[in-house]
């Protein structure tokens, strides 16, 4: 009785019907969706990556995608601001975990970057639970192999996280865009930050990226710019290229996301995220990832609840792109 699957008009199957069974009754898949296994096809898979060795500061990420799933349990299947049945333009389901080394991270991050190439095998999109940033790296290569070129980012987020090493580490949750830039996945004419803000090592950091090729909409650009501003100059960077969002739930304020590890102050509102991520419609998304919600710090599931609804207007996205 716990997993009733609910069969739509374009027959596909689509989440629990809360009619029948409670919210808060029965497994909790990404917005109570048939899982993987329970359908011949899925045009979007939702993974978690259950990870978080890669963290500088507040560790707990990997036990955020099924944090998330919790907290979409309430989402719903009509979303109104974009006039889109997300779950009836496509099939969606839930993929599980993976399962990756804690203990070794370039083993992590190649299992990660197969595990995706797996699921990706047959034209399915990607929408990735994080984890925390590290995963970014695996994901943007096998997006890349699949779309048979560098793709475009949007990458959300209070930092950088072009810095070179921690303490002689290549990859870590702070380095996976410049890495992603010298390895040549990523088109760096249509790359660039939105939500940045916070101190930094140096006016270096900000040189570095610059020579990358990454733009900057900072935390504060969108305070006195606006979103219809912000989200124009996007659209007008990335163009029609396959595009990846790349979004750290840190790119929220913490008084709208206070469970994640680096929290930085001034940061955007959910309203603000939701907004941008909406002006998005009609580019060619070919994958997403959702990172770094740490539920030991998330107070009456705040981050959560965000993260989910990041999540669906994601996958939103995906439909109205394919």
């Amino acid at each position: 009785m716990d997993n009733l699957p609910r069969v739509n008009a374009n027959g596909r199957i689509g989440p629990v019907d809360a009619a029948q069974v409670p919210r808060y009754a029965g497994a909790a898949t990404f917005a109570r969706l048939p899982r993987l296994d329970q359908v011949e096809r899925a045009e979007v898979a939702v993974v978690g990556v259950p990870f978080d060795s890669g963290v500088s500061y507040r560790p707990g990420a990997r036990f955020g995608s099924n944090h998330i799933r919790e907290a979409s349990r309430l989402l719903r299947p009509y979303h109104p601001e974009l006039d889109a049945s997300p779950f009836e333009n496509l099939q969606v389901a839930d993929a599980g975990d993976m399962a990756v080394n804690p203990f070794n991270i370039n083993e992590a991050i190649e299992t990660v970057q197969q595990n995706a190439l797996d699921l990706t095998e047959h034209g399915t999109k990607l929408l990735t639970l994080g984890g925390d940033h590290t995963i970014a790296l695996p994901l943007l290569r096998a997006a890349a192999e699949r779309a048979g070129s560098p793709v475009a980012m949007l990458h959300f987020d209070a930092h950088l996280d072009t810095w070179d090493t921690y303490f002689g580490a290549e990859y870590t949750h702070g380095t996976p865009f410049r890495r992603a830039v010298e390895e040549g996945i990523l088109d760096t004419d249509a790359i660039s930050h939105v939500g940045t803000r916070g101190p930094l090592y140096g006016r270096k950091d900000l040189e570095d990226d610059r020579r990358f090729g990454f733009g900057i909409l900072t935390s504060p650009d969108v305070f006195r710019q606006g979103v219809d501003e912000v989200v124009a100059k996007l659209r007008d960077r990335i163009g029609n290229r396959p595009l990846y969002v790349s979004v750290d739930i840190d790119v929220l304020d913490p008084a709208h996301a206070p469970g994640t590890g680096t929290p930085e102050a001034g940061g955007l509102t959910s309203r603000e995220l939701l907004e941008i991520l909406r002006g998005l419609r009609g580019l060619n998304l070919v994958g997403a990832d959702v990172v770094e919600v740490a539920p030991a710090y998330d107070h009456a599931d705040v981050t959560a609840v965000a993260a989910s609804h990041v999540a669906y207007d994601l996958i939103t996205l995906m439909g109205l792109t394919a």
